[in-house]
């Protein structure tokens, strides 16, 4: 079956509608019913607890309390690197922004300008520059880090489709990662500005910042704009930056001739917070 026969049921699909549904169930607290779906979806996906703050599974209240879980200190060392992977996850796609266009699949690409809701102020910083997209599985850990110190300048909620992001999906939908709900987050840095993009999918229930908390819900169906440059929001490398409610995808955006990526590093390729992503040039 071709990858967009696939993916055809989406486009039918009541995606937001079972997207709210997907939230008010992990928001909910139903004791020992909570505690029997956390330990069905430890098992069929091999959760390693061990690595979490808390292990103690009947401790979480809800669903999202546990997805949302902290790890213990230690768990992602940071790497002796200039820049460090945000999540844990796969590689979906990196390298270079080619006529302003991002890689998404063969046969795939996408406007960084689409990308970044229409800014092409914005996305002029980044022409001939640089892209990474990290996709994050139901399994894995869902806190974003910063794979670089940074200040915060803006904050860009901009709605959109619910498709999943699944590789499956990343191959049968054209532009999806700038067609789905998304929030854009605009840092500098001594190297320069620098994008991280969360993109929204199917049951993600939210998206939230530590400096603002959830962004979504609510869905208003218009793009919203924060300014923060005359506020001193300032993460270091490893700072926990947001966070997921179910699994999606990370897009980072650098201007030309920033980094060198891990040579290690290859689509399909599994990373973890705080490995190696790549060296500063120059």
């Amino acid at each position: 079956m071709s990858d967009r026969l696939a993916v055809l049921p989406q486009y039918l699909l009541p995606k937001k509608l079972l997207t709210q549904l997907a939230g008010r169930a992990a928001d909910a607290r139903l004791g020992d019913a909570t505690h029997a779906a956390i330990r069905r979806f430890v098992a069929r996906y091999g959760v390693d607890m061990r690595e979490a703050a808390n292990p103690d599974i009947a401790s979480y209240a809800s669903f999202n309390d546990f997805f949302t879980r902290p790890l213990r200190d230690g768990a992602r060392p940071l790497a002796a690197a200039d820049y460090v992977c945000p999540v844990d996850g796969a590689i979906s796609q990196f390298g270079a922004i080619e006529q302003g266009r991002i890689f998404q699949a063969k046969g795939h690409a996408y406007s960084t300008t689409a990308l970044l809701a229409g800014d092409a102020r914005l996305a002029a910083e980044f022409a001939h520059g640089q892209f990474a997209t990290l996709y994050l599985s139901p399994k894995d850990y869902h806190r974003i880090h910063m794979p670089c110190a940074g200040r915060l300048q803006q904050m860009v909620y901009v709605p959109g489709e619910l498709f999943s992001v699944n590789p499956t999906t990343a191959r049968g939908v054209p532009g999806l990662f700038a067609r789905n709900e998304r929030v854009v987050c605009v840092f500098d840095t001594a190297r320069g500005p620098f994008v991280l993009v969360l993109v929204g999918a199917t049951i993600v229930g939210s998206m939230a910042t530590v400096w603002h908390g959830v962004v979504n819900p609510p869905r208003l169906g218009e793009i919203k704009r924060w300014n923060y440059q005359d506020q001193s929001i300032e993460l270091k490398q490893g700072d926990e930056m947001g966070r997921f409610l179910l699994g999606s995808t990370v897009v980072l955006l650098w201007p030309r001739a920033t980094l060198k990526f891990n040579p290690d590093w290859a689509p399909g390729g599994a990373v973890r917070v705080g490995q190696m992503m790549g060296k500063a040039l120059g």
